[in-house]
């Protein structure tokens, strides 16, 4: 019966380098966590950075509100920018409308002077309308430090709310894509379940939402490890 275990040139095959290390290092547990820990970090998206960007890993250069001094940014997330579309095709709409507005009402019999008043008010408030829209977006965010989790919800000029929770309090972390466009272009929302007085965080519409809930639950089993390591010191 030929040895199954024999390769075709009657040779063993070679035990890959990485399973000799990891067997290596099962006899030192602390070093096999931080092994193990480093293969999951580079599955993970390199360090990335863009002021408009609604996906941001590792971003350099940001600061919030709140903020400890030695606590690191991890996640900067807005709404994926397919979600701007509607408000983009309303503004536009809105710039082409004086052109079709002498069809329905009679601007023409105004005075030129009257009409070019009448013509700048109507732009100015098509940019106050495009403005306060990408402001919304810009600045309604969800952060992800190495301590806790942010969600900031912008509603105007004079007015925001932020609800934060420590990834200790992390309970749940649940994933929500639904329907043909949030499947095409990879965004959905993230439940986090938590024992913080708001119990639940919410990241709506955020890029990657796979990618966002394995950075949370990575971020809570560190935390948790860290914990145990503190008692048992």
């Amino acid at each position: 019966m030929p040895d199954i275990f024999v390769s075709e040139q009657g040779k063993k095959p070679k035990v890959k380098k990485t399973h000799k290390k990891l067997h290596r290092l099962s006899h030192d547990p602390e070093e096999l966590r931080k092994t193990l820990q480093k293969e999951i970090q580079d599955e993970l998206p390199k360090s990335t950075y863009k002021a408009i960007s609604a996906f941001n890993y590792y971003p350099h250069r940001v600061k919030f509100v709140g903020a400890d001094n030695k606590e690191h940014i991890i996640l900067l997330l807005r709404r994926h920018p397919i979600t701007n579309i509607g408000w983009i095709l309303t503004v536009i709409l809105m710039l082409l409308a004086p052109m079709f507005l002498s069809y329905v009402v009679p601007v023409v019999e105004l005075p030129a002077n009257y009409q070019l008043v009448a013509l700048m008010f109507w732009y100015l408030i098509t940019l106050a309308f495009a403005i306060e829209k990408f402001i919304s977006w810009f600045f309604n965010v969800n952060i992800v430090t190495d301590e806790r989790i942010f969600d900031v919800d912008f509603v105007h000029l004079i007015y925001r709310e932020i609800t934060d929770a420590n990834l200790d309090q992390i309970q749940d972390v649940t994933t929500q894509v639904g329907g043909v466009i949030r499947t095409m272009f990879n965004f959905g929302n993230v439940m986090v379940q938590t024992a913080a007085e708001i119990p639940q965080i919410e990241f709506i519409s955020v890029p990657k939402p796979d990618v966002v809930a394995q950075i949370l639950r990575e971020l809570r089993v560190e935390e948790e490890v860290e914990k145990i390591e503190g008692r048992v010191r």
